[in-house]
Formats: C-alpha cells, sequence, structure tokens
C-alpha cells in the first residue's frame, strides 16, 4: 500500500506554546508517520471564542501508512496524552491536532471529515498550508490552496513568528 501524504494543523493556546508544538510533533512522528515538511510558526487571535489568549499554529506535511481514521485516532490519543480537555468548545487548549488534508481524498465520517470543512473560511489554516503546498489541489473546491488563501474573507491577522517550532 502507497503512504498517504496528510496535512496536520497544529495549535495550541496554553501552557509554554512553542514546547507543545515540539512535543506534538515529536508525538506525530513516532506514532504517524514521518514529517516531510513543516510550515513556520503564526501566531493568531481566538477564533471562535476571542477571549483566550493568542493561539501559535504550523502546519505540519507527512507521510503515514495509516488509514485516514487510525490517523485520526492517533491524533486524538496524542491530544489526550498531552493533557487536552474537552470542556468548551473554540475554548482554549493546550494542543489542538486537526487533518487538513489526506491526498485527494474526500472522507466524511462521524470520526472524520477530510478535507477540513472549515478550511476555506481560515486564513490561520490556509496561511500555513499555502506555506507548504500552494499548489495542492482542495479535492472539493477544486482550486490550489494560494487560491482559497487570496478569495478567504476571514479578517484575523495572522502573523509569522518563527520560521520552525524546534
Amino acid at each position: 500500500m502507497k503512504p498517504y501524504t496528510a496535512y496536520i494543523l497544529i495549535g495550541g493556546n496554553i501552557g509554554d506554546r512553542f514546547a507543545n508544538l515540539a512535543t506534538a510533533k515529536e508525538l506525530i512522528t513516532n506514532q504517524c508517520g514521518t514529517v516531510i515538511n513543516e510550515s513556520s510558526v503564526y501566531q493568531t487571535a481566538a477564533w471562535g471564542l476571542t477571549e483566550q489568549p493568542d493561539f501559535l499554529n504550523q502546519v505540519l506535511m507527512i507521510t503515514t501508512k495509516l488509514l485516514p481514521e487510525q490517523l485520526m485516532q492517533n491524533l486524538l490519543s496524542i491530544e489526550e496524552s498531552m493533557g487536552r480537555k474537552r470542556s468548551v468548545k473554540f475554548g482554549p487548549r493546550i494542543i489542538d491536532l486537526d487533518i487538513l488534508l489526506i491526498d485527494d481524498l474526500v472522507i466524511d465520517t462521524e470520526l472524520l471529515s477530510v478535507p477540513h470543512p472549515a478550511l476555506p473560511q481560515r486564513k490561520f489554516a490556509l496561511i500555513p498550508l499555502s506555506e507548504v503546498a500552494p499548489d495542492l489541489l482542495h479535492p472539493v473546491e477544486k482550486k490550489a490552496i494560494s487560491q482559497l488563501l487570496t478569495a478567504c474573507n476571514d479578517e484575523l491577522v495572522v502573523q509569522k513568528i518563527s520560521a520552525s517550532a524546534s
């Protein structure tokens, strides 16, 4: 079976945010697949529930032999092992791991929606994704990630703060 290429948005806004990104990256490498590219780290104000600390976000491009649902299960397990508590929707979190895309797959199950349904509306995901894969075609929108970014109306300021979390 040929490995999948997956694009994972990692982020968080509690604790040592840089250390949490580095830990998540290490755990993803150990439990999910090989990181073959990564974006810079970006800082963004909270989306949805705005009265909380700013988030740091980064996109990891990985190759994995895990089936998509198993990849999602492993990411949820990593979140839990790092202390993620799902108590408030859009609330503060130590780590958040979202699958944005897996190859050109379209998946909609109870556990997993790929491509991530909110991707075209969120600059904090599109900007780091366009850094690692600007010409990647969104399998539903049929547009390159760079085109989705240009068309995105999200007004949150997304600021590059470092070239890498490590």
